[in-house]
């Protein structure tokens, strides 16, 4: 029979027969409704919404089957809502929906349950009534009475429907309940649920019990995470920190890596899983699989193939350096025709200050590639390399990878700065841990210990910078292209000043507006008299102290625009001159010697001075000199005692006579052979009081038998003799192939002399008087001037 009820919309609530509920009714709609049925036969249809939130729910949002109940009560509360006590009656169909103005309106039919025999009927009771009488027993919470209620329910679907009520299931499945007219089939469905939620109940039972046994009382916290560790484990539910770990696993999927990679990363997310949230080892699993998921395994940045584009950057940013741009441009070329090339490792080797960092970025910007800076001045821990292994606490990787993190591409220029200022001590040797990072047949597969995953570095363009070769290791030596970087000509100083440092610091220094100029006079003067360096690091800072007066004066002038640096003013903005120019000594003095020298700053000018004195024969050496230094000394001496019949000397002036060799800038230590000739003449000019020639400089290593060996660092000590002013230098012949190295504007204005035999060095270098002669007449093996036919010979070659 169909009749017509006032619609209750329910929200996450399930009514089913024989049920009482009270009910919280807020919604206008509802209030009416139940007015209504209070007005009338107090009945009510009680229907749940499919979907809860729904405040105006259509037709479409309320459940077919519902139930019809009675008010049993209702109670208005002071904020408006209405408190309605409800028990069901029985199931009903919604036959058809109005929404009235006032509450919704139903037509409801009952519905007829289906039936079973009275075997199948008590076998499904008394199982029922079994499993919940184990719940109850399990959960100690329900009425012994009600238990005992409920074994005195005949009517199958009333028991059903009764305990069914008492659970706290899901809305869906109550609703499923509430729908299913088979009484087999409900007994079915209901016993499923209630034997899981003695599983669930008995499983939280066994997981508690657990937990409580592996904590102290007073670990309340560390209860709690053990506790949600263990339902992960018991039953694979995700805990609070789900979202988060969602996010990291799409990450994971979204990520680009090898294969190797793929595979560690979903390993250690699967242990992740499994782990507490809060606890230690889940943060060091988590920040491993951050770390790898953050590097650059298969991005790579585009580089560039315009040569032409390339080589013009090159040559806006560094003035000279043609070596290493002409290098540059061969691997770009080489790319280019090729497609796939590893990456070169270059090192640039030379004294502070003449570009070999910047040069670094200038290749990064040619090439279209990400720069990134490593300095390794100071590193002494092979773990700085390499990493930590994750079984320390704090431990991270090397520095390499930590900056193709920060590169965000497997390609980029990486400089690795000062190689040769690393060290080591007990914690290991960084430059050994470098060989393999640095080896274009071993980097494909670089192991850092964190990581602990082979890592491909063979596309990254490696540039490392040193100040001096000898201290960085041969084996990492082997493993790069050396490229020299020497220190600039005046001329070429004046050009990057001119052209680079001028208009770099008038911007930095606020001058841009104004009209400040350098002459060519005030630029030479600033390079002459107030630096003396390989680069161009001073000459900057010279030039930013003017620029700088030049603001103040800006200020203080009130509006004058032009602003002139000539020689002359130059003094008043840089004070008195700081150097004298690496002038040789002005005089020819009897046991002055130049002598040429090479430092990390590049060239320099080494006086040599003899002093004769009466004596015993002893030979002092000061100067603080190395032991090669204080040997070739020796030899030098023991070389003039040798040619002492030669030289016109008695043969036992050694017997009577002391010799004091000085080197000053005593505090500067010094080394190295290549100071052998300059001693060997010092001494020689002191012991035949002759002047040596003032304009010429030296360099040389000498053997006992007076024969001149090759010596290193050439073009250095030639520019340090060019800005000198030195006019002749004398080196030996085998270094005659350095010369190419030297640029022609200085060979124009210094004489080379090469020579092969100390008798050579001394012919050149002392005056002798006009009518006089160096060595005896019967022993002239050596030619005293440069106008024979071998001296016309190399001076052809120079």
């Amino acid at each position: 029979m169909k009749i017509q009820l006032p619609l209750l919309p329910l929200r996450d609530v399930v009514v089913f027969p024989y049920m009482i509920v009270p009910l919280f009714v807020g919604r206008s709609k509802s209030v009416n409704a139940l007015a209504s049925a209070m007005s009338r036969d107090k009945n009510v249809f009680l229907a749940t919404q499919k979907t809860a939130g729904e405040d105006n729910p259509e037709e479409k949002d309320i459940s077919v089957i519902g139930t019809v109940g009675r008010v049993l009560q209702l109670l208005r509360l002071p904020d408006g809502t209405v408190k309605a006590l409800v028990e069901g009656k029985s199931r009903g169909r919604i036959i058809s929906f109005s929404n009235d103005e006032d509450f919704y309106k139903v037509e409801v039919e009952p519905v007829v349950e289906i039936d079973i025999d009275i075997t199948e009927s008590s076998a499904l009771c008394r199982a029922l009534t079994e499993a919940f009488d184990e719940y109850a027993s399990l959960t100690k919470n329900i009425p012994k009475d009600f238990e005992k209620k409920l074994s005195e329910i005949a009517s199958p679907s009333q028991l059903a429907d009764t305990v069914a009520a008492h659970f706290a299931f899901k809305i869906d499945e109550k609703q499923r309940l509430l729908e299913t007219l088979s009484i087999s089939d409900r007994y079915t469905y209901l016993l499923q649920l209630v034997n899981t939620e003695i599983e669930i109940f008995k499983t939280d039972q066994r997981i508690k019990t657990r937990v409580k046994e592996q904590m102290e009382k007073t670990q309340k916290n560390y209860y709690l995470n053990e506790q949600m560790r263990a339902i992960k484990k018991e039953m694979g539910t995700e805990d609070d920190s789900g979202d988060e770990l969602k996010e990291l696993e799409k990450r994971i999927k979204e990520k680009k890596m090898s294969k190797e990679a793929e595979e560690k990363t979903a390993q250690e997310f699967k242990k992740l899983k499994m782990m507490t949230p809060m606890s230690a080892e889940a943060t060091v699993v988590r920040n491993y699989i951050e770390w790898i998921i953050s590097l650059p395994w298969l991005e790579c940045s585009c580089v560039s193939s315009d040569i032409k584009g390339a080589e013009k950057i090159l040559n806006e940013d560094h003035f000279g350096l043609e070596k290493p741009k002409e290098r540059i441009l061969e691997y770009l070329a080489v790319q280019t025709l090729v497609k796939k090339i590893k990456g070169p490792i270059l090192c640039f080797v030379g004294p502070p200050g003449v570009g070999k960092t910047s040069l670094a970025k200038s290749i990064a910007r040619a090439t279209g590639r990400n720069f990134v800076r490593l300095s390794l001045g100071g590193v002494r821990d092979e773990a700085e390399i390499r990493g930590h292994r994750r079984t320390y606490i704090g431990a991270m990787p090397g520095k390499i990878i930590q900056s193709l993190k920060k590169a965000g591409v497997n390609n980029p220029v990486f400089c690795l700065d000062e190689v040769d200022k690393m060290s080591m001590d007990f914690r290991g040797d960084p430059s050994a841990a470098l060989l393999e990072v640095l080896d274009p047949e071993q980097n494909n597969a670089f192991n850092d210990h964190y990581l602990d995953l082979d890592y491909d570095l063979s596309d990254i363009l490696f540039v490392t910078t040193a100040n001096t070769l000898p201290d960085i290791p041969l084996p990492l030596q082997d493993r790069m292209e050396i490229i020299r970087l020497p220190g600039y000509t005046e001329i070429e100083k004046y050009h990057i000043a001119k052209d680079f440092l001028i208009t770099k610091q008038i911007k930095t220094n606020g001058l841009e507006g104004k009209d400040v100029s350098f002459s060519r006079n005030s630029i030479f003067n600033i390079i002459r008299y107030y630096t003396r360096e390989a680069g161009v690091r001073n000459l900057e800072r010279e030039i930013s102290s003017i620029c700088r007066k030049i603001a103040r004066e800006v200020l203080s002038d009130n509006g004058k625009n032009t602003y002139s640096i000539t020689s002359s003013s130059v003094p008043r903005y840089l004070g008195p001159r700081q150097f004298r120019h690496g002038q040789a000594e002005e005089k020819d003095q009897i046991g002055l010697v130049t002598g040429l020298a090479w430092t990390q700053a590049g060239g320099d000018l080494l006086c040599v001075e003899t002093l004769v004195m009466p004596g015993k024969g002893e030979v002092t050496i000061t100067g603080k000199l190395g032991d090669v230094m204080k040997e070739s000394a020796q030899a030098a001496v023991s070389y003039v005692r040798s040619r002492a019949d030669n030289l016109m000397l008695d043969n036992d002036f050694y017997k009577k006579t002391d010799l004091h060799i000085h080197i000053p800038e005593g505090a500067i230590p010094k080394d190295g052979p290549s100071a052998g000739i300059s001693m060997c003449t010092s001494i020689a000019s002191a012991l035949t009081r002759r002047p040596v020639h003032s304009d010429i400089a030296m360099t040389g290593e000498i053997t006992l038998r007076g024969r001149v060996l090759p010596i290193g660092g050439l073009k250095e000590k030639i520019l340090a003799a060019h800005r000198g002013r030195i006019k002749k230098v004398i080196i030996p012949a085998e270094n005659e192939k350095d010369l190419k190295e030297i640029p022609q504007s200085v060979l124009k204005e210094i004489e080379i002399i090469m020579v092969e035999h100390m008798d050579e060095v001394l012919s050149h270098a002392l005056i002798v008087a006009q009518g006089d002669t160096l060595f005896k007449k019967d022993d002239i093996s050596i030619p005293m001037m440069p106008d024979n036919k071998n001296m016309e010979q190399r001076s052809s070659l120079i």
